[in-house]
């Protein structure tokens, strides 16, 4: 630990990337620590981006990251390819701990860890993931176009992603394990007055069901009161079950909501500990898009690189 950096950057996501171009551009030398298993952020997990700008033709998420990261190096940033177990933020040096038992010390943090999508734990989600089943209908719901879309959720990102869908598929069937949702009043009205949606309620998906060529094709659903088996076709499946935040690591080593997502300072990226910073979607519950975390890890950098100036 005989070096203190300028910078480091926690996650390797659109908003850690883009925070170590800006800082990197500034001359801070930023270093990334991007993960062990799952560097990349959610977008390596995401076939075709099409909402992203500058690629026309859209582009493929792991191409997508591949290059933010090539673009960060060109500018100095230097990445290590492991996880945080630890930190220690108080004070005018910020201490990180790796897995490996690296330890790192800096002026400043930006946490970009991200978020996690819930999963269903079903037969068919990991081998049809990214060929029909998806966590992101903002992202994919346009490859579904005049197909039967199938929600799989109660809560308000549930009917969100549903109304939004029914400009899309043929159907969009809502499943939801309860009778009841989760979800505000205003939304349930808004998708039971869309007569392109149709609910089954008090039923669990079974599995996900597909072939090698079309992928995703139907889902099998148990009813919870008679413990039939029904069949819902469905070549895009929407798992809406919420995300969780990156930040367990952490230790409430800032100010959090009860989530777990880490509260900011106004329009700031600005942490309750000096000389922390935040950026994406461990910050964002409400966007969670790669062009809103890139926009936000800009922001952290300048903010960062405001701190640094001032704290020479």
């Amino acid at each position: 630990m005989s070096e203190i950096l300028d910078a480091i950057i926690i996650g390797s996501g659109p908003a850690g990337y883009t925070a170590a171009i800006y800082l990197g551009r500034a001359g801070f030398n930023p270093t990334i620590i991007a993960g062990a298993l799952t560097p990349g952020g959610q977008l390596v997990n995401t076939s075709e981006v099409e909402n992203f700008p500058g690629f026309p033709d859209g582009i493929l998420g792991p191409d997508l990251m591949d290059a933010m990261q090539r673009q960060a190096e060109r500018f100095g940033a230097t990445i290590i390819w492991d996880d945080v177990v630890s930190v220690d933020l108080q004070g005018p040096v910020k201490t990180v701990v790796c897995d490996q038992g690296q330890r790192l010390q800096a002026r400043t943090v930006i946490l970009a860890t991200g978020s996690q999508v819930r999963k269903l734990g079903v037969p068919g989600e990991q081998e049809y993931s990214g060929r029909g089943v998806s966590y992101c209908a903002t992202c994919d719901g346009f490859f579904f176009r005049g197909k039967p879309i199938v929600v799989i959720g109660g809560g308000d990102s549930a009917f969100e992603e549903a109304l939004f869908l029914t400009r899309f598929g043929s159907s969009v069937t809502l499943i939801h394990r309860r009778s009841e949702f989760r979800a505000s009043a205003i939304m349930v009205e808004r998708a039971k007055a869309n007569s392109a949606i149709s609910f089954v309620l008090d039923a669990e998906v079974e599995r996900i069901n597909g072939s090698a060529n079309s992928g995703a094709e139907s889902v099998t659903v148990r009813h919870k009161d008679s413990g039939e088996l029904t069949e819902v076709p469905a070549n895009g499946v929407f798992v809406a079950i919420g995300h969780s935040p990156a930040t367990a690591f952490l230790n409430h080593a800032v100010d959090m909501d009860g989530d777990g997502y880490i509260l900011v300072d106004g329009a700031s990226t600005r942490t309750s500990v000096p000389g922390v910073f935040a950026a994406g979607d461990a910050v964002d519950r409400v966007y969670r898009q790669a062009i809103s975390a890139a926009g936000m890890g800009c922001r952290a950098a300048l903010d960062a690189q405001a701190y640094l100036n001032d704290n020479q």
